[in-house]
């Protein structure tokens, strides 16, 4: 079916709201690009295909509420049902139903509305809020210890000039030596301070030169699986920057795993309409680092982006910070889930 007038296809087209269209028969002749990044499938390719197909056996109930309104022609809506999606994802959402004749045919309009994506949009935003901040307290902190670090520093090397003995050399050495061990971290802390020089990279070759630069390090014989989506195509960015930001990952990733039976996946997806700090973007990609260790503590999972927070015990808590700060300056965002035996962090870039 096509939907012959384009304004209205227009508005259908770009409603946050998953729109469906069914037939008596619930099979799928219509659905929205909202729908289509929900059940992760294009209307084209769905079209014709049983909607009950697109959800597993256990969701029963929810297909004969369905079927029953189809059948009398009557309305129904559902709070905050949990839906089980055919590629096992769960999504928790309002469905609406709605009789309707269409072209002299009765048919079935169906409305889904995800909350998961519209509590993750606040979270993003909180995240990203809660970044900026720790930022401009950082850069503000800097300034007040680089100016006495490097008047300590002068002072020291003076003082050394004027000193005869060997023995109080040395003091004035350590003295040196860290100062600029302090300067060095406080630059770290804020990151390289440049604009990315973006140019269109293949995300895969990326992901490749990571694996192999980890490989060189690793001591722990972990096995490395990939799971690419080949239709992702050539994405602008900096590919320095975005090598760093996935190293960082990734070698997160490797110290959290165990030894026996350690595995991490690198695994990439295109997401359809997604939102990013407020803006929507009709494709993102989503390049995933996943590892089978025993998950990030509560205790630090809602600040893990902030500096000098780490889980590891000889961890600096700089590597996640920049990540995030890297990928920020390319307008992507880094989340995470995780569970024991599963972590899963989700770089995802507008493409």
């Amino acid at each position: 079916m096509i939907m012959k007038d384009s304004f209205y296809s227009t508005i259908v087209d770009n409603q946050g709201t998953a729109i469906l269209l069914l037939n008596k028969k619930c099979e799928l002749e219509y659905m929205n690009p909202a729908a289509e990044a929900i059940f992760s499938v294009s209307s084209k390719r769905a079209r014709g295909i049983k909607f009950s197909s697109m959800l597993v056996d256990d969701d029963s109930e929810f297909h004969e509420r369905m079927h029953e309104s189809i059948k009398r022609g009557q309305s129904w809506t559902e709070h905050e049902c949990l839906l089980r999606l055919a590629d096992d994802r769960e999504i928790t959402a309002n469905c609406t139903i709605n009789p309707v004749e269409f072209e002299g045919n009765e048919k079935a309009l169906v409305e889904i509305i995800a909350l998961d994506r519209q509590l993750k949009i606040l979270k993003e935003s909180h995240l990203l809020k809660e970044h900026q901040a720790t930022r401009s307290m950082l850069r503000g902190m800097a300034h007040e210890i680089k100016n006495p670090l490097g008047g300590l520093r002068g002072a020291a090397q003076l003082l050394e000039a004027e000193l005869d003995s060997n023995e109080l050399t040395e003091y004035t050495g350590i003295i040196i030596k860290e100062a600029d061990r302090l300067h060095k971290l406080v630059d770290r802390m804020l990151g390289p301070n440049m604009v990315p020089n973006k140019m269109p990279h293949n995300i895969h070759e990326v992901l490749h030169h990571v694996y192999s630069l980890v490989s060189a390090e690793d001591d722990k014989s972990i096995n490395f699986r990939i799971d690419y989506d080949p239709s992702i195509p050539m994405i602008s960015f900096d590919r320095d920057l975005l090598v760093q930001a996935i190293l960082n990952i990734t070698r997160n990733a490797i110290r959290a795993v165990e030894k026996k039976d350690a595995e991490i996946i690198f695994k990439t997806r295109v997401l359809r309409r997604h939102t990013i700090n407020g803006k929507a973007h009709k494709l993102v990609a989503c390049l995933s680092v996943i590892d089978n260790g025993p998950g990030i503590p509560e205790d630090i999972a809602a600040k893990i982006f902030f500096p000098m927070v780490s889980g590891q015990t000889d961890g600096t808590g700089l590597g996640l910070a920049i990540s995030q700060m890297l990928i920020n300056q390319h307008d992507g965002l880094i989340e995470f889930e995780s569970v024991a035996g599963k972590t899963e962090f989700r770089v995802m870039l507008p493409i």
